[in-house]
């Protein structure tokens, strides 16, 4: 049986969030909802970030603009999307407080992370939840659901598979691609594996220095 950790990147979106919680409502699936911060000044958009978190689903950051990956910037640049963020979220942090970085369209590996934004990740005790499945919704808004469904036949681990509550009209086919895979014997709801997560409330692990860069500029 696969079994998937469902997220969502790059929301709120008034326009699409409400959607796509009344599909896993319907469905009782969780996920967690990775927000950009700036987006949260919308009182609209927060209002769907707290809709989803009513609802039991999880909200971690997701950097405050969602620009460069953090390890391409300077220290206090990143640092400022991780904190400016963490107060703009406020009350939405659970106990994990939850971090995932901009990859820059998927890509795993040094970028992630500058050594400034990686220690106040620890220091303020985040988890960071990377991925391993990321269909591109955001690119291909029609053929994401078969590249996705092609991930999941071939996973060999639990997937944290990345969709985007984005209005790109991606997301009016969750609904077909959660019903398909449900049929096919995928379970949604899983824990993520160890090494999708990196940094455990501020504990890092042994892959984490790999997302790091090798040093922060001012």
């Amino acid at each position: 049986m696969v079994e998937v950790c469902l997220t969502f990147d790059n929301g709120p979106e008034p326009e699409v969030t409400p959607g796509v919680l009344a599909v896993l409502a319907r469905r009782r699936i969780p996920a967690i909802f990775f927000v950009i911060g700036s987006k949260l000044r919308d009182p609209a958009a927060r209002a769907c970030a707290e809709r989803a978190q009513a609802e039991g689903h999880a909200i971690g950051n997701h950097t405050l603009t969602h620009g460069e990956p953090l390890g391409r910037r300077g220290a206090t640049e990143a640092v400022a999307e991780i904190a400016e963020t963490d107060r703009l979220m406020g009350a939405l942090h659970g106990p994990d407080r939850l971090f995932r970085p901009n990859g820059g369209g998927g890509a795993l590996g040094p970028h992630l992370l500058n050594r400034a934004a990686a220690d106040h990740l620890v220091a303020q005790r985040h988890t960071v939840l990377l991925w391993n499945a990321v269909p591109g919704d955001f690119r291909d808004p029609d053929g994401w659901v078969a590249t996705a469904q092609a991930m999941l036949d071939g996973a060999r681990e639990t997937a944290v598979l990345v969709l985007h509550d984005l209005p790109n009209g991606a997301m009016r086919h969750l609904d077909r691609f959660l019903g398909a895979a449900e049929q096919a014997g995928v379970r949604f709801g899983a824990a993520p594996p160890e090494i999708c997560v990196p940094l455990r409330r501020g504990v890092a692990g042994a892959d984490f220095a790999r997302h790091v860069a090798a040093s922060s500029t001012a």
